[in-house]
Parts: structure tokens; C-alpha cells; sequence
């Protein structure tokens, strides 16, 4: 079968032939339909986030169809339409066991650790399999398992509730789905802050009050809007010193910032004022849960999740078409999520 993997870091993805993966009595073999292309898939091939043992098939947002179960699969059947928890995990461990999968002894990432969905099929555990709902598109059921998912973990982790103000940095693939999720979760009030304007259209279609950091302060903007207080909670996704010093800045007493996004970098919090005076929480944020899919699910299915504005492009299992995406993220450009179906 064809997969596009990452052969070495700092090198372009190729496009290969592999074996097609033995399934297991308990796994369910997917017909690959769409997989996104995530800004992580960038940083695995930069080399900034370690990706490996290589060479591995790059893609961890991956919805598709069941093409085969295992002999021990009760859940699923042929034809079935799925979306994918991209963790795989052991359900037995210490971490397991509190419902904290992305910390399983021996779990692995598709797509980073295990040959993920850039390709025409993937196999992977019952447990990480998810029914997708007639009403929800592949593409967008793909691009969920990610940056909805991620996003989701993140409201959840700073505990947005009801009647609460919330600002989310950067409004690309994350940020689009944060920007839903909190008005879904009640946010009294959603901030988009992001320099693309292009982007900061989108999110305000959605409802947000967007915030243009191209010309003065974030921060500042957010304070005048709030008469001075900032906000209940922030998601942090772009992965920058600055902008994640920004996410604690914008904080109300008591504020929560959720940093979700990728970062080999430091940032600085003035200890005091910002952080102990306040009593402000920095949350970081690693991944989602599976137990967290079916009330993402039922979002969209709602409708209080679309994502069909933020897909800009979809492309085929073409490894110069998706060199030229990866290297788009690289540069922050104007793309929101572009999917492959191969």
C-alpha cells in the first residue's frame, strides 16, 4: 500500500510502498478516507518535536471506513464509518487506570511513534476507534481527532465554565475549533487574537471578538474590552515565547492559561504580578482522552462544531503537495486545515 513517511528529520516526507499491517484478534483495519495535516507533522519533520523509530508514516487525524475486524472485535463491523483517537494505549497501567492515556508505560502516537494515516490504510486497537455520525463529513470527523480534540482537553483542563470569558491565541487549526468549543461550553464572551486577517474573519463569523495582535497589544485590547479585569480563561495555541507570555498576561484573578501549543522555547512570567498576586494557574497541555470523543462528537452533530470553513484545502497522497503544505505551516500562512484523501 502507499504511505507517505518522514524518513529522516529536516528532510522532505516521501511517498513509499509498505506491507499492509497485520491485524490483530482486537484491532480494526481502516480504509484510510481523509487525514489532516497537522502543524505537529510539521514539527516532526523539522526535527523541533522527536518523531520515531524511523522511518514512520506521518498522519494522526485520520477518519476512514472499516475494512476489516479483528477476530475479538465486538464494536465494529465492515463499512462501518470511524474517526480515530490517535493514542494507542495499554488500559491497564497506572495512567490508564485514571482515565490519563497520553501517559500510558507503553503508549505510542500514530503518526509519531506507530505509522499513522497518510496512507490508504491504518490499523489500530478497538479502543481508539470511534462510530462517526452520518451527519459529520469525513474531512471534518478527520480534522476533529486533532485540533477539536486537543482543543477540547485544553477548555477542559482550564475548566472554562458557563458565563466565563475566554481569549484563544492564534486561530488556525486549533484555535478555530477552541473558538467554537468555548462558545459551546457557554463562554460569555470568546476573544480570537491572531495578526491573519483572513483568520480573524473566520473567527469572528463564529462569534468571537477578534483581536488584531499585528498592530498594538493583545493584552491591552483584551483588558480595554473587559473594563480592565482580562479574562476567565485563555488556550494558548501557536507555540511562541511571546504570545504564551500573552495568554498569562490576559488573566483575570483567578485566570487559568491552558498552553497547548508546540514549543521548543521558553517564555518568562513575572512571578508576582503576574502569576502569585492573581493566583493565576498555567495549565499545560498534552494531548486528549478518549473519553472525551463522544461529547465532541455530539457537539458536532449539534452543529456548535463546524469545521467546514476552516478546511481550505484538501490534496492527494502527493509527497510534493504536502511538502509544499507542511512548509506553509512553517511559515504561518493563511491556511487553517488542509486534508489529504488519498
Amino acid at each position: 500500500m502507499r504511505a507517505i513517511r518522514l524518513i529522516e528529520p529536516k528532510q522532505r516526507v516521501e511517498l513509499m510502498e509498505i506491507d499492509m499491517p497485520p491485524v490483530g484478534a482486537r484491532d480494526v483495519l481502516v480504509r484510510v478516507k481523509t487525514a489532516g495535516i497537522c502543524h505537529s507533522d510539521a514539527h516532526y519533520r523539522s526535527g523541533m518535536t522527536k518523531a520515531g523509530p524511523l522511518p514512520v508514516t506521518l498522519g494522526h487525524e485520520v477518519a476512514g471506513v472499516v475494512e476489516k475486524t479483528g477476530t475479538d472485535v465486538k464494536t465494529f463491523r465492515a463499512g462501518d464509518r470511524v474517526c480515530i483517537h490517535y493514542l494507542v494505549s495499554c488500559g491497564q497501567c497506572y495512567y490508564c487506570s485514571l482515565g490519563s492515556e497520553q501517559f500510558c508505560t507503553s503508549g505510542e502516537m500514530i503518526g509519531k511513534h506507530r505509522d499513522g494515516g497518510w496512507a490508504d490504510f491504518i490499523v489500530m486497537p478497538e479502543r481508539s476507534v470511534f462510530l462517526l455520525p452520518a451527519a459529520i463529513s469525513m474531512e471534518q470527523g478527520a480534522v476533529m481527532m486533532c485540533s477539536s480534540s486537543t482543543s477540547m482537553h485544553a477548555l477542559k483542563k482550564a475548566r472554562l465554565k458557563a458565563g466565563e470569558s475566554a481569549a484563544v491565541f492564534g486561530v488556525g487549526g486549533l484555535g478555530s475549533s477552541a473558538v467554537q468549543l468555548a462558545k459551546a461550553f457557554g463562554a460569555s464572551q470568546v476573544f480570537a487574537v491572531d495578526i491573519n486577517p483572513k483568520k480573524l474573519a473566520l473567527a469572528e463569523q463564529w462569534g468571537a471578538i477578534p483581536i488584531d495582535a499585528s498592530g498594538s497589544d493583545p493584552v491591552q485590547q483584551i483588558r480595554r474590552h473587559t473594563g480592565g479585569r482580562g479574562v476567565d480563561v485563555s488556550v494558548e495555541v501557536i507555540g511562541l515565547p511571546a504570545t504564551m507570555r500573552q495568554a498569562v498576561r490576559c488573566l483575570a484573578p483567578l485566570g487559568r492559561a491552558a498552553i497547548a501549543g508546540l514549543s521548543d522555547r521558553t517564555f518568562e512570567i513575572a512571578s508576582y504580578p503576574e502569576l502569585l498576586s492573581p493566583e493565576a494557574e498555567v495549565i499545560g497541555v498534552a494531548d486528549h482522552l478518549a473519553q472525551e470523543m463522544p461529547l465532541l462528537l455530539e457537539f458536532a452533530c449539534e452543529g456548535k462544531l463546524n469545521l467546514e470553513k476552516a478546511i481550505t484545502r484538501s490534496v492527494p497522497l502527493d509527497p510534493d503537495v504536502i511538502n509544499g503544505a507542511l512548509d506553509e505551516l512553517d511559515r504561518f500562512g493563511d491556511q487553517v486545515r488542509v486534508v489529504v484523501i488519498p
